[in-house]
């Protein structure tokens, strides 16, 4: 089962955060890994204030990281609006920044949320690669490489579903200022075709290398 992951490497710092996003499941995990102190309980507070059901399922430690884990819910039923998904990515990114306000620079959140923005900027047209891959006879692999913001997540499952695929898993992995994010699409229950799949990762490009395009023209 795929989960959508969350990385953030920077200085001495490494951060995993885990969402689910499998129709399968019942309630989202979200798994925080640190090598420094991240502070749960206000990460826990942060959601909370979103109307959520949020409980601190366990912590690990392996070696110098601490991994913290978060059951999350909406009044007893998983959590599926696109838009609440991206509200809780940038709610614990915007958590990690105050306790790490160092990472600000190296984030590329830190524009948004931090105290200093980073030196380099990503150059949209050369960072940003869209594939359609066969995952399967039921399902297709969807890879995205580009530049992160926020409401990435909430624009590109927009786009998806507005080409009528269906969305049953991500994998999201930000690497500083750059998002690699892989999505398990499908169509009426099968992987899409040469023609489909064309058609999606020309949506996804014009919007992603023109993120200031209206989204309502592609």
């Amino acid at each position: 089962m795929s989960p959508a992951v969350y990385q953030y490497p920077f200085l001495n710092c490494f951060y995993l955060l885990i969402l689910y996003l499998s129709c399968c499941l019942s309630r989202i995990c979200c798994s925080v890994n640190s090598a420094n102190v991240l502070g749960a309980s206000s990460t826990m507070k942060a959601l909370k204030d979103l109307g959520l059901d949020v409980t601190k399922g366990s912590v690990a430690t392996d070696s110098s990281v601490t991994q913290t884990k978060f059951h999350i819910m909406r009044l007893g039923r998983k959590v599926e609006d696109p838009d609440m998904l991206e509200t809780i990515r940038l709610t614990i990114i915007n958590n990690l920044l105050q306790y790490h306000p160092e990472s600000s620079e190296k984030l590329a959140m830190g524009e948004f949320f931090g105290i200093k923005a980073p030196e380099k900027k990503v150059d949209v047209e050369v960072a940003t690669h869209v594939i359609v891959k066969d995952d399967g006879p039921k399902r297709s692999m969807l890879y995205i490489e580009t530049a992160d913001c926020p409401g990435l997540l909430l624009e590109v499952i927009k786009i998806i579903t507005d080409v009528n695929c269906d969305v049953e898993s991500a994998e999201i992995d930000t690497e500083g200022l750059v998002a690699k994010d892989k999505f398990h699409v499908s169509y009426r229950g099968a992987k899409l075709n040469s023609s489909l799949s064309q058609v999606l990762v020309n949506c996804l490009r014009y919007y992603l290398r023109r993120p200031e395009t209206d989204e309502d023209s592609y």
